[in-house]
């Protein structure tokens, strides 16, 4: 069977020496350093991977348009590349860089319960004869019964409900009529830093007239709003807590 990293190091630093030179103290600081660096490193891929990113996930900048080629002279005033709008298109975003406005209405609610419950008994009892060998026999002493009764319950009720607003870019125009869209939004308050990214798949002819369109209708969306400061540090487990809930059996 193998032994766990603490075994290890605490054999390694623990160890009688064997001409290497180092001090007892050197080694009794070791050994005192050594549990408090295995469980920090033990618990902090857990928590970038469950906790709060401690800053915004890169990505999510805004896409700017790219430069138009330059047009060889030929004597016209009218060029499309430099701005036009159709009269049916209006203003709409449909093009790499332009913003529109996904308004967040999203809004989860999952409930589950089960429960279970049983139960039995049994018995049995044996007479004996009142006359022969056996007749010293207690009929109160060869009675025997037993039973089992199990009830359990579970509820499980969460509600999620995100609203506002967060402009995005278009960052890929699809030949299916489908836009890639990202953005952020980030706020940096007195007692920390709160941001919204958002990133997901539009379809153009879903965006109204004033360049809006609802996170319901995003496809792929990933939102992701979170923050950091001592408010956010506030209301997260502890890392010492958490090592002991990973390794707690029960």
């Amino acid at each position: 069977m193998m032994d766990s990293p603490f075994e290890t190091a605490f054999r390694a630093f623990a160890a009688p020496p064997r001409g290497d030179g180092k001090p007892l103290g050197l080694r009794l600081l070791a050994c005192l350093l050594v549990p408090p660096a295995i469980v920090l490193a033990a618990t902090m891929p857990a928590h970038s991977a469950h906790g709060r990113p401690a800053r915004p996930a890169e990505g999510f900048a805004p896409v700017l348009p790219a430069a138009p080629a330059p047009r060889a002279a030929d004597g016209a005033i009218f060029n499309v590349a430099a701005g036009y709008i159709g009269l049916v298109e209006g203003r709409r975003a449909h093009a790499v860089g332009d913003t529109l406005t996904i308004i967040l209405t999203e809004q989860l609610n999952a409930s589950k319960t089960a429960a279970a419950k049983t139960q039995k008994n049994g018995g049995f009892n044996v007479v004996p004869p009142t006359a022969g060998p056996l007749s010293f026999l207690d009929p109160n002493a060869l009675k025997a019964s037993g039973g089992s009764t199990f009830n359990g319950q579970g509820n499980a009720t969460q509600t999620s409900t995100l609203g506002g607003e967060v402009s995005v870019t278009i960052a890929q125009v699809r030949p299916n009529g489908t836009a890639l869209v990202v953005g952020e939004k980030r706020l940096l308050l007195s007692q920390g830093q709160e941001w919204v990214q958002l990133s997901g798949i539009v379809r153009l002819g879903d965006i109204d007239a004033d360049n809006r369109v609802r996170s319901t209708q995003v496809a792929d969306a990933r939102v992701t709003y979170t923050g950091n400061g001592a408010v956010g540090r506030a209301s997260r487990e502890g890392w010492l807590s958490k090592f002991f809930n990973m390794i707690s059996p029960f």
